[in-house]
């Protein structure tokens, strides 16, 4: 059995759950038990210590870890959330928006976590801003942000699904950025030790063959759909609600099309990460990304088509 954990509870996660509600794992042949995660930064550190098998999570602490230590066998293995989930939602409609734009407004980034800022900033410095210009509030959790946008305290907020949907669907807030149209942004994959890979490696390959028809079915479902089947993971959100923010994220392109993580979005993070300063230099993309199950995987896929 492989002991998978979580990084936190989240509505872009869609695919990890669905490969439990759908039974993609057992329909590989593989058992996995699924963890709660008290914090993402918990969840990697048992990772290390060997008491979980897998954990889903960004790359971007795999790249903290081969920063700190070079000799760190982390590795992320099956790409699954392949472009960035946050949205720059405003007060007012502005229909061309241009990130250069939030310079002057009161603005309030996310703080739960460190990769929307560390990404939209790099976005800012791409088009010829300085990030430290800006009236940036950085603290409320995105909940209360949300709040603060209605109550006019202020001019936009960085969010993620269903709290961006919430304040659309009200007509409280207008969509004036979806970070997943920067392009492949590598956000969340499945991650484990090399040493793991090696000597359980039947066992993960048919873990990524079960992620593989996950992915293929947040494809090709609807989002009422899988606001249905993966309601008991999220109880207290409305169904309509949940169906709407899954059907953005499908537009967007959010969900890798197969297993296999594509360096472009391996640089874009890692590039954010140094303009923003949370890497020193450049870590290779070989340190920390291992193709060879999803290369195998879908190579399989291919040859039965």
């Amino acid at each position: 059995m492989i002991t998978l954990s979580e990084n936190f509870r989240a509505l872009f996660y869609a695919p990890f759950y669905a490969a439990h509600a759908i039974g993609a794992y057992a329909a590989e042949g593989v058992e996995v038990a699924l963890r709660a995660s008290p914090d993402p930064a918990a969840t990697a550190a048992d990772l290390r210590a060997g008491r979980i098998d897998v954990m889903w999570g960004g790359p971007l602490r795999v790249l903290l870890t081969h920063a700190a230590d070079p000799l760190s066998d982390l590795v992320c293995f099956c790409d699954v959330v392949a472009r960035d989930p946050f949205f720059v939602i405003g007060r007012t409609p502005r229909p061309a928006f241009r990130v250069a734009e939030l310079v002057g407004l009161r603005f309030a980034s996310v703080a739960e976590v460190p990769t929307p800022w560390l990404c939209l900033q790099d976005d800012l410095r791409r088009a010829g801003v300085d990030p430290a210009s800006l009236n940036r509030l950085s603290g409320p959790s995105m909940a209360e942000n949300a709040s603060a946008l209605r109550a006019g305290r202020l001019d936009a907020v960085q969010l993620f699904q269903p709290d961006a949907e919430a304040l659309l669907a009200t007509g409280a807030g207008h969509l004036w950025y979806a970070a997943a149209n920067r392009g492949l942004t590598a956000y969340t994959t499945l991650v484990t030790r090399q040493s793991v890979l090696g000597a359980r490696r039947d066992e993960l390959l048919a873990m990524v063959r079960g992620m593989y028809r996950a992915l293929r079915w947040i494809a090709a479902s609807p989002g009422a759909e899988v606001a249905r089947t993966l309601g008991s993971y999220f109880p207290d959100l409305p169904t309509a609600l949940f169906a709407a923010a899954i059907d953005r994220y499908r537009a967007l392109g959010l969900y890798a099309p197969d297993p296999v993580l594509r360096q472009a979005g391996f640089d874009r993070l890692a590039a954010a990460m140094l303009s923003g300063g949370a890497l020193a230099g450049p870590i290779p993309f070989a340190a920390c990304v291992d193709n060879s199950l999803a290369e195998q995987v879908v190579a399989e896929e291919a040859g039965t088509a």
